[in-house]
């Protein structure tokens, strides 16, 4: 009786822990990596990332809600490939010692439709607190009989604080981070 006890106690336990989350992985052909940042105080060049991979969970409580994205940074585009050289070079990225941008979350607070998404971001090897505002875009079955996700997230960020200091503050700082997301649930 003791052993079937504590079987149906362990199995209760195993049980309470499973996630009811629906798991999404990155659908990259159908999701941007962008980011913004001011060209000497002139104009503001816009780039992206060509190469990334994640996935994210919505939970019914959305409060626990999660997001993971890796960035392959010598995928930098920003339609000047002398620039993007020097972009993936030690001065910026440095793509060959640092290969990837990663960001985890940590906790996000809102509700289903919006919210923000707080977690790490390492660039440089360095790791900080990024917040991310992040708004449902939509969700439903798609054509092939799948079923999607889509969000927006942005996030602005202080290069220097990641140690990336090439010609600061002759060249502005302050990077904004846009994720336009689609998921496909796993």
């Amino acid at each position: 009786m003791k052993v079937r006890n504590i079987l149906i106690f362990t199995l209760a336990i195993l049980f309470a822990s499973v996630s009811n989350a629906d798991n999404f992985k990155v659908d990259a052909a159908h999701s941007t990596v962008q980011f913004t940042a001011n060209h000497l105080g002139f104009s503001h060049l816009i780039g992206r990332f060509n190469t990334f991979s994640g996935g994210f969970s919505l939970e019914k409580n959305a409060t626990k809600n999660t997001a993971t994205v890796s960035i392959d940074t010598s995928s930098v585009d920003t339609n000047h490939q002398k620039r993007d050289d020097h972009l993936r070079s030690p001065d910026f990225f440095n793509a060959k010692e640092f290969p990837t941008m990663d960001f985890k979350s940590l906790s996000y607070k809102g509700n289903a439709k919006e919210g923000v998404l707080t977690g790490n971001l390492t660039l440089l090897g360095v790791t900080k607190k990024v917040d991310f505002k992040v708004k449902n875009i939509g969700e439903g079955k798609d054509p092939w009989g799948g079923y999607r996700a889509g969000f927006n997230a942005t996030a602005t960020i202080n290069r220097t604080d990641f140690g990336m200091k090439f010609m600061a503050p002759t060249i502005p700082v302050d990077v904004t981070i846009n994720l336009f997301i689609e998921g496909i649930k796993q």
